[in-house]
C-alpha cells in the first residue's frame, strides 16, 4: 500500500477498495469444498452455503464497519511513513484486548497480559523517533490528521476482531472453516460496496487510467502493485478471521502485532529507512511478547491435559457400568 502512494498514487478510496476487492478469489476454495461435500455427504446435506440469516446479517454489519476502517487505514498509510503507521499495530492490540474482554469475556493469564504489554510497548517505542521520519512537503495539518485517522482505524479494527468472535459464538450453528470463508466473502462484499460508493463519489474510476499512465514506476508496474495489494489483503483478512475461528480474537491481534518487526525490517530493505536503536528495542520486545504468549499457552495446555484425561476416564467408566 505504501509503495502505491510513494510513487504517485493518490486515490485513498481506491486503496481502501483494494484491501477487500479481491474477495471473488475465495469462491474457488468454497467451490472446492462444495464439490467435496457433494461426493462425501448425503444429498440432503449438500448445501452451497451453510450460513444462516443471523450470521449473514452479522457479517454484513461487520463488513460495513470494515469498509470504513479500510478508508481510515488507507488515509493513514497515504500520509505517514511506515515507521509511524506501525503505531497502528501497537494501539490495535490494546483495543483488541479491551474489546475482547468486554464482548467475549476473554480470559487473561499473566503470560497473555505480559504479551499484550510487551508488544504494545515495543511498538510504542517507535514513537520516540517519528518526528525525524515525517515525509517531505507534507503540512503539519496533514501529518496530524493522518495520525488521528490511523488511530481511528486501529480502534475500529480492534473492535471488529472481537465482534467476529462474538458472531461465531452467537451463530447457533457449527462453525467450520468453509463457513469462515463464507463469512469472509460476505464481509468483503459489503466492505467493498462501501468503498465502491466512495470511489464513485470521488470519481476514482475516471482517474485511475490516467494515474496508471503517469505512475513513476510505469503503467504495467502500477497494475501489478494494485493487483498484488488486493490479493495480499485478501490473504490477510482471511487469515485474521481464521485465527479467530481456530483460537481467539486476542491471538489474532497478537499475530498482527508480531508483524511489526517484519514491517520495520522490510521498510529498511525496500524503502531505505534507517534502523535506529528504538527499532531494535521494538524488535526485541515484540519477539519477547510473542514468545511469552505461546509459552503461556503451552503451560496451560499441559495443566489442562491431566484434567481432560481424568474426565475422559470417568466417562469411560460410566459407560462400562451401564
Amino acid at each position: 500500500m505504501r509503495l502505491y502512494f510513494i510513487h504517485g498514487g493518490k486515490r485513498i478510496w481506491f486503496s481502501s477498495w483494494l484491501q477487500t476487492g479481491a474477495f471473488p478469489i475465495i469462491f474457488l476454495p468454497i467451490a472446492c469444498a462444495y464439490f467435496h461435500r457433494s461426493r462425501t455427504q448425503p444429498s440432503s446435506q449438500n448445501k452451497l452455503f451453510f450460513m444462516k440469516p443471523y450470521l449473514f446479517i452479522a457479517s454484513a454489519v461487520i463488513g460495513i464497519l470494515t469498509g470504513f476502517e479500510n478508508y481510515l487505514y488507507a488515509y493513514g498509510v497515504a500520509r505517514l511513513p511506515v515507521s509511524t503507521s506501525s503505531l497502528v499495530i501497537a494501539s490495535q492490540l490494546a483495543f483488541t484486548a479491551g474489546f475482547a474482554f468486554v464482548l467475549v469475556k476473554q480470559k487473561f493469564t499473566s503470560y497473555s497480559v505480559n504479551a499484550v504489554f510487551l508488544l504494545t510497548i515495543g511498538a510504542g517505542v517507535l514513537a520516540l523517533h517519528t518526528s525525524g521520519d515525517r515525509p517531505a512537503n507534507e503540512s503539519n495539518r496533514e501529518y496530524v490528521l493522518g495520525f488521528l485517522m490511523t488511530l481511528g482505524a486501529s480502534a475500529l479494527y480492534g473492535f471488529i476482531l472481537p465482534l467476529v468472535e462474538l458472531a461465531y459464538k452467537k451463530a447457533k450453528q457449527e462453525i467450520s472453516y468453509v463457513l469462515v470463508m463464507e463469512v469472509q466473502t460476505v464481509m468483503c462484499l459489503f466492505a467493498t460496496g462501501v468503498c465502491t460508493v466512495g470511489m464513485l463519489l470521488n470519481n476514482d474510476f475516471k482517474v485511475i487510467p490516467r494515474e496508471a499512465r503517469e505512475y513513476e514506476l510505469g503503467e504495467t508496474n502500477y497494475y501489478v502493485i494494485v493487483i498484488w495489494t488486493a490479493i495480499v489483503g485478501q490473504c490477510f483478512f482471511l487469515g485474521a478471521i481464521g485465527v479467530i475461528f481456530c483460537a481467539s480474537s486476542l491471538l489474532s491481534g497478537i499475530i498482527i502485532a508480531v508483524l511489526l518487526p517484519v514491517t520495520e525490517v522490510l521498510a529498511v530493505i525496500f524503502y531505505n529507512e534507517s534502523f535506529h536503536a528504538e527499532k531494535g528495542v521494538a524488535l526485541a520486545l515484540s519477539l519477547w511478547g510473542f514468545l511469552s504468549y505461546f509459552y503461556g499457552e503451552i503451560k496451560e495446555s499441559k495443566k489442562n491435559k491431566p484434567a481432560l484425561q481424568t474426565e475422559m476416564a470417568s466417562a469411560s467408566d460410566g459407560q462400562e457400568s451401564v
